[in-house]
């Protein structure tokens, strides 16, 4: 099928000769599966054999024979570490949080030890700053650092869980926490001095023993963040009002996030960002988020490449994506690279989330993004594009280290609203290469696709606007 004048004028000359369609409106249906495609996922469930929960003694640990007294301000946090720390002693088991209110500082978990916040308890997290010090080593928006404390933390522990039907209760809003980063307010955001002062140190190699941050800092701590532990499960909780990013696995191993819901809306409040980590299975959750519902990352600029830790073997399914920036994105603190991402069965739908799929970095950020296969994702509505690929994120094209996306594959994706239905933007010296719908559907698409800077864009029996009978760049079939 040849290009036609119209369409080469909207994709732009420099990425007219180097899209490839291979498309046809009168296409016979796909197989339900492939020979191809079964190739694709044979990693996924390579990856899924690996996948392994840990498994507890019976052996509990009631927080309340500790000293919790439930409804009590900061009256379980003492007694939560006691049975934590009995419990690791002990040889590993359940720590119950029963029914009821329960209010606590930071929670630090050890291993062989399963948080279990039990059907009706909340665990309140206190909202006064300095009950997150002293400082632990973290990463913040992908820099390593000493900052406060996530509210429920580990580091370099090996068989750990947070499970149960209760809710975990962050308690951030704009009087605590969130009011950090109010960008409105007279003087801007307060959080923005330490955390450029964060983003230079990274850039200039400083050693991370220097890199502290604390009070008078606002730098907003993680809710739920394992740090280089091995096997993990966080299963079946709610979470609410979290100050920043509320699941946020860091250089971890055999990681399960089953059944959780998310329900979070203050700023930078993504729901399930896996940095740096390897073996991740995301499932049957619920993310209503006021950032991206699920954001893979491996760290930013040169402290993600002198780390240089992809994430990789990432599979995401049977979940459903509310309000957010994006329902399962990549990046944009991607310097470590990620490879082998597999999504599949998710429904994403609100009239206020912004896109389905996105990668964004710039080459400052770089980063290699490869072997991404999606499948049987239905979009209902969306406020932008359902796919979104961005080289120009936030500094754009102003260093040194051009990131490079290939072999991503989307197959029987449908869509029911969207303004765009692709919208991608690569660089003149790097494109967007290695990109392939298959079997795929955009309907109530506002506007044609924008592509700049594309090559090999392979289109297999994709349409849109099927009343209108036209492609995705609004040309008639």
């Amino acid at each position: 099928m040849m290009l036609n004048f119209q369409m080469k004028r909207w994709i732009g000359a420099a990425s007219f000769a180097a899209v490839a369609l291979v498309n046809s409106a009168v296409a016979a249906e796909s197989p339900a599966v492939s020979q191809e495609e079964a190739y694709e996922w044979l990693v996924a469930d390579e990856i899924l054999e690996r996948i392994q929960a840990p498994v507890f003694p019976e052996v509990v640990y009631d927080i309340r024979e500790y000293g919790a007294e439930e409804g009590v301000v900061g009256g379980a946090g003492d007694a939560i570490a006691k049975a934590i720390e009995a419990c690791n002693a002990g040889g590993g088991g359940t720590v119950l949080v029963p029914a009821g209110t329960y209010h606590t500082g930071p929670v630090h978990l050890l291993s062989n030890v399963n948080l279990h916040v039990a059907e009706g308890a909340t665990l309140k997290f206190s909202t006064e700053a300095k009950d997150y010090l002293p400082a632990v080593f973290t990463r913040w928006e992908g820099v390593e650092c000493y900052n406060y404390s996530p509210l429920i933390y580990a580091f370099e522990q090996t068989n750990i869980a947070v499970t149960g039907k209760g809710t975990l209760d962050g308690q951030a809003s704009l009087d605590n926490w969130l009011d950090w980063n109010v960008k409105s307010a007279p003087g801007g955001s307060k959080q923005i001095p330490a955390r450029n002062r964060l983003i230079e140190y990274g850039a200039k190699g400083t050693p991370v023993d220097e890199r502290v941050f604390g009070e008078g800092d606002f730098l907003r701590p993680n809710f739920l963040q394992p740090y280089r532990c091995d096997n993990v499960l966080i299963e079946d909780v709610t979470i609410i009002n979290s100050p920043m990013w509320e699941i946020h696995p860091v250089l971890s191993r055999n990681v399960t996030v089953r059944g959780v819901t998310v329900v979070s809306h203050g700023s930078n409040n993504d729901g399930c960002n896996p940095e740096s980590s390897k073996d991740v299975l995301i499932e049957n959750c619920v993310f209503d988020t006021g950032d991206d519902c699920i954001a893979i990352k491996s760290g930013r600029n040169n402290d993600g490449r002198r780390v240089n830790v992809p994430s990789e073997n990432i599979i995401v399914r049977n979940c459903k994506m509310k309000d957010g920036h994006g329902g399962v994105v990549i990046g944009s603190e991607i310097s470590g690279g990620v490879r082998n991402v597999f999504v599949e069965n998710c429904e994403m739908s609100s009239p206020n989330l912004d896109r389905a799929l996105r990668i964004k970095t710039n080459s400052i950020r770089g980063g290699l993004i490869e072997n991404v296969f999606v499948r049987d994702v239905e979009v209902g509505v969306v406020k932008d594009s359902v796919i979104k690929v961005n080289f120009l994120y936030e500094e754009g094209d102003a260093g040194d280290f051009a990131p490079v996306v290939r072999n991503v594959v989307v197959r029987r994706l449908t869509s029911r609203e969207s303004k765009y239905a692709l919208f991608l933007k690569g660089y003149e010296h790097t494109p967007i290469t290695g990109i392939r719908l298959i079997d795929c559907q955009f309907e109530g698409v506002q506007r044609p696709s924008v592509l700049l800077n594309v090559r090999g864009l392979q289109l297999d029996n994709v349409r849109m606007n099927s009343g209108a009978k036209t492609d995705l760049w609004g040309n008639p079939l």
